[in-house]
C-alpha cells in the first residue's frame, strides 16, 4: 500500500476566485479537502469607530452606506431606523414602502451579480455578460428612483431624499416586467444546462443539521431546508402587504442554492411591482427633532443574510457606539464545512455559491 501524500494548498486573498480579505489553507489527499483553516483577516477600515467619535449622528447614514456598495441601501435604512426609534420617529406607509422598494432591489441585483459569478466559474464568460448586461436594468431602475447607481445616499432620520412620480413609478412597473422575462430565461438556463444544474448537483452540500449548527444565514440557510429570513420575523416594513414568500429548498448544495436566489429574485420583482402600483400617499420626509439617547438594535434582511445594527447614544450629536455585524462573517463556519470532503476542483464554484461579501466585515 502506497503512503497518500497530504497538500497543502492556499485560497485568497490574492486568487482569481477569492479577491477578498480572507485566506483559506485546504489539506488535500486525492485532490479532496480533508481540513481546513480559514484566516479572516480583519483589514479594519474604522468605520464604527468614526461613527462615534468623527461624524455626527445625522451624518453617519451616509458613513455607513459606504460599507458596502451593494447593500448600501440596507446599511443606511439599518442605521435610520435605529436611530428613528430612539427620537420615537414612525415611518409613514408611503416612506415604508419607498425603503422596501429600494431594499428589494438591492436584492435583485446582488443576487444576479451572484448568479453571473457562479456561471462564470462553470467556464460561461458569455452568460456571466448576459447577467450582467440584464442586471443593469436594476441599476437604471434605482439610479432613477436616487439619482444615484450605487452610493444611493436616499435613506435620511425621518424619511427619504427623493419622490416616485406617477410616471417613474410606471416605468419602475414597466421594466421590472421585462426583467421578469429575463430571469425566467435564465432560471430555464439554470435547471435544463447540464453543466448549470447537474453538474452542481451533490456539490458543496450543506446539511439542515450543520446550517442550524454553524448559524447559516440568508440563502445558504434556505437552500438548506432552514427557513430562516429576518423579512418574516420581525414588522419593520409590512411586506405580508406586497407578497413576500420565503423560498427554501432542501438540498442544500450549490443547484439548490442558485435556485433559491432564483425564487427571491422572482419575489423581489412581484413585491417591488406590487410596491410601485399601491404606494400610499403622503409625505416623504417627517420633522425630526432631539438627539438619540438610549439603545436600540435593528436586524434586516440582506442580501446575504441578516444585518445587525446595534446604536447607542446619550444625547449629544456624536454617538457612544455603532455596532455593525454583517452575514458574510457569520457565515464563515458554514463555509469550511462545505468545503470539508469536497473536491479541490469544486473549490471555487462552492466559493461563488456562498457569494462572500469580506468587504462588509472590514468596516
Amino acid at each position: 500500500m502506497s503512503d497518500t501524500k497530504t497538500v497543502q494548498i492556499p485560497l485568497g486573498s490574492q486568487h482569481i476566485a477569492l479577491l477578498e480579505p480572507v485566506a483559506f489553507t485546504f489539506q488535500t489527499q486525492n485532490e479532496r479537502i480533508i481540513a481546513v483553516d480559514a484566516d479572516v483577516g480583519f483589514v479594519h477600515r474604522g468605520v464604527e469607530r468614526a461613527c462615534a467619535s468623527t461624524f455626527t449622528f445625522d451624518q453617519v447614514a451616509t458613513v455607513v452606506a459606504r460599507v458596502c456598495g451593494l447593500c448600501a441601501i440596507t446599511h443606511s435604512t439599518s442605521y435610520v431606523l435605529a436611530v428613528e426609534e430612539l427620537l420615537g420617529v414612525s415611518m409613514t406607509p408611503r416612506i415604508a414602502y419607498l425603503r422596501m422598494l429600494m431594499v428589494e432591489l438591492d436584492r435583485i441585483h446582488s443576487h444576479m451579480l451572484c448568479l453571473a459569478h457562479t456561471a462564470e466559474n462553470a467556464g460561461f464568460e458569455a452568460l456571466f455578460m448576459q447577467i450582467m448586461h440584464e442586471r443593469e436594468i436594476v441599476m437604471r431602475l434605482q439610479e432613477s428612483i436616487t439619482g444615484n447607481r450605487v452610493q444611493f445616499d436616499y435613506v435620511t432620520i425621518g424619511g427619504v431624499n427623493r419622490d416616485i412620480d406617477a410616471m417613474v413609478a410606471a416605468h419602475v412597473d414597466s421594466e421590472l416586467s421585462r426583467l421578469r422575462e429575463k430571469i425566467e430565461h435564465l432560471y430555464g438556463l439554470f435547471d435544463t444546462n447540464i453543466t448549470l444544474s447537474r453538474r452542481y448537483q451533490g456539490i458543496g452540500v450543506l446539511s439542515l443539521e450543520d446550517a442550524m449548527k454553524l448559524n447559516a444565514l440568508g440563502p445558504i440557510a434556505r437552500a438548506s431546508g432552514l427557513a430562516i429570513d429576518v423579512r418574516s420575523q420581525t414588522s419593520t416594513f409590512p411586506y405580508h402587504e406586497v407578497g413576500y414568500a420565503i423560498q427554501t429548498h432542501t438540498a442544500g448544495d450549490i443547484d439548490a442554492r442558485n435556485r433559491v436566489r432564483l425564487a427571491e429574485i422572482f419575489n423581489s420583482i412581484e413585491m417591488s411591482q406590487n410596491i410601485v402600483r399601491n404606494i400610499p400617499e403622503g409625505e416623504i420626509i417627517q420633522k425630526v427633532r432631539g438627539k438619540p439617547n438610549g439603545q436600540a438594535i435593528v436586524r434586516i434582511e440582506a442580501p446575504r443574510g441578516e444585518i445587525f445594527y446595534l446604536v447607542r447614544g446619550s444625547g449629544n450629536k456624536i454617538l457612544d457606539r455603532v455596532r455593525i455585524k454583517t452575514p458574510t462573517f457569520s457565515t464563515i463556519p458554514a463555509m469550511i464545512r462545505t468545503f470539508e470532503g469536497s473536491m479541490y476542483a469544486d473549490a471555487p464554484a462552492i466559493l461563488a455559491s456562498f457569494d462572500p461579501c469580506m468587504s462588509c466585515t472590514a468596516k
